[in-house]
Order: C-alpha cells, then structure tokens, then sequence
C-alpha cells in the first residue's frame, strides 16, 4: 500500500474519532458503551428498550454528527470544483451567491410565510432559494455570451449582493421575534440535523463527488488554461457551466439543512492539495476526508466552548477561516520575494 493510501486510512480513522467524540460529549455527557449501545438498538441490530439516554445519542447526536461530516465533505468538494473550473484560489460557494440564495428563501419562510408545509418548510425554500440565485447566474453568463472565469465570478458577486441586500430587508421588515433563529440560521448551525432529511445531504455529497470523479480527467485539463484543455478535447464552456451547476444544487442542499457555514469551501481544497497534490483523482477523496473532519471538529468545539449554550458552527468555521487567510497570505508574500 502507498503513501496516499495509508494517508487515507488515517484520515479515515481520525475522522472515526472525530464522529465518535461527536456523539458521546455534549451538554450531557454519555458514556460511550452507552453510546454504542443507543447505535445498536436504533439501528435494530438488538432489542430492548431505549432510554432517555440512548434517545439523546441516536435521535440527536449521531445524525447530527453524521450531518456534519457529510455536509463538510460536500462543501470542501465544491470548493475544489468551483476553484478548478474558475481558476481563482478564493472561489467558494459565498462567492458565486449560491449561499446567500439559500438564506434569503429560508429567512422570507422564516419572517414571512411561517411554516406553511410543517418541517419540510425551511430547507425547501432554502433549496429554492440557492436554484434561483444560481439560475440568475447561469442567465447572466449566458447573455454576455461567455463562460470567462472572470466574468463568471463578477455575475456571482452581484447575485451574492443582491440577495444578502434581500435578506437584510426582510429581516429589517419581517418578526422581530424572529431574529434569534434568523442570526442563528445564518450564522450556520446543524440543529435540524434529523434522519429524515439526511438522505437529501447524501444524495447532495453523491452528485457532486461523483460527477466530479466522472469528469477528473477534464478538471485536471482545466489546470492547464482553456486553450490547452481545448486542444485535449475538453469543452471548456459546456464543462464550466455543468459544473457550475452541480455545485449549485449541492450548495442549495447543504445549505437548506444547516446555514450558511463559511469558509469550508475556501479552506479545505487547499488542504486537501497540500497532501494529496493538484490531480483531481486524489484530490477529491482527500477533500472529502479533510471537509468531515473540519466541520465535525468545528462543531464539536460549537457546543463545548459555551455549554451549555450552543454556538452557531459558522462562527467557528469563519475563526479558522480568518486566520487561514492571514497564513495563506503571508505564505503567498514570502514566497513572491524569494
């Protein structure tokens, strides 16, 4: 076995850890024979009678745990796949406005409309909301007749400005008593983690992961600049926008289910390359691992800092992403003066 597979193992394993610590430390504290046991009654595997105790680790904690390390493996990956396809280090979900879609549909559900389809509410109009600010995008790029990575970044900062500007009205004008869960949810937060709604956050990580593998050959052209990637048989335009798009939807999931988080995007494909290097066959399993153990850290720390309140996780993801960027900066300018 080489190096990148026992690499793999590892970050396997510490992620194991990671989910593990997850479920047993909280504000209540639970053994983790408890723990253990609370997985096998719920999954069926025994029979007996779960107590309150087994409630709180199966119910709550493990399909929280297991939300964080999907939705941080997702994110990490379109991170990668949207840097690739622009050819911009900084490119993240934030940066195309498919995020702040998102949160524009679930705070007019949230100030406005209520809970009018029960717990299915918020995340649908969330879902929607990112479809649309990403249709806006896709339109505008069109009608310039172009798929220029520079024009494409300018589309989303303007559909990303357009709709934070939405969502500060509508949180000016809408309940005040609604405020709390609006901040919270903006902030990005995994308290409607559920196993009901986990299957859409799988079904989001599996269509961007595996069209990202489907296409690896194409995204490693990209490295090389359009012109070269176009004389390898790559349609750079038709590639940029099918990929735009995917990431698209997977952001509206991820984001319709747990907020705005920041910064995973941004930060774990340059992890990720640090380790596994730029070809996208190795790069994206690797993201996917880093992702899960970031976000499940974060969220981790997100209950403990302040227990037993609960901070919202985006707080600490855009802390570590801060300081990220000063690093990645002060890396970039000692590397220019040499």
């Amino acid at each position: 076995m080489g190096r990148f597979g026992l690499l793999l193992i590892f970050g396997a394993v510490g992620l194991a850890a990671l989910l593990l610590i997850s479920t047993v430390y909280g504000t209540t504290p639970i053994p983790a024979v408890d723990a253990f046991d609370a997985i096998l009654l719920g999954t069926g595997l025994v029979e007996g009678d779960m107590a309150p105790a087994h409630r709180i680790v199966f119910d709550l904690r493990l399909p929280r745990a297991l939300f964080a390390a999907v939705i941080g493996a997702g994110l990490g990956i379109v991170g990668v796949v949207l840097q690739t396809t622009t050819r911009n280090d900084l490119a993240d979900p934030f940066l195309f406005g498919l995020s702040s879609g998102a949160a524009a549909g679930a705070v007019f559900v949230i100030t406005v409309t209520g809970d009018l389809l029960g717990f299915w509410t918020l995340p649908l109009a969330a879902f929607c909301g990112g479809l649309v600010a990403s249709g806006i995008v896709l339109a505008l790029v069109r009608g310039l007749r172009t798929s220029a990575p520079e024009k494409l970044i300018l589309a989303g900062l303007a559909v990303s400005f357009l709709f934070s500007a939405i969502t500060n009205y509508l949180i000016f004008a809408g309940d005040s008593r609604a405020a709390h869960s609006v901040i919270f949810w903006m902030l990005g937060g995994l308290g409607l983690a559920r196993w009901e709604t986990f299957p859409l956050v799988c079904a989001g990580l599996l269509l961007i992961l595996t069209y990202a593998l489907y296409r690896s050959r194409w995204l490693d052209a990209l490295l090389t600049g359009d012109l070269t990637a176009s004389t390898l048989g790559v349609p750079v335009q038709g590639l940029r926008f099918s990929m735009f798009f995917v990431a698209a939807l997977a952001t509206a999931v991820f984001v319709s289910v747990a907020g705005v988080i920041g910064f995973v995007g941004l930060m774990v494909p340059h992890i990720a390359r640090g380790i596994a290097g730029p070809l996208h066959n190795r790069l994206l399993p690797t993201t996917a691992l880093v992702g899960a153990a970031l976000l499940t850290g974060s969220d981790i720390l997100s209950r403990l800092l302040l227990a037993p309140q609960e901070l919202p996780v985006g707080i600490v993801t855009t802390s570590i992403g801060s300081v990220f960027v000063f690093i990645l900066l002060f890396r970039t300018a000692k590397y220019q003066r040499k």
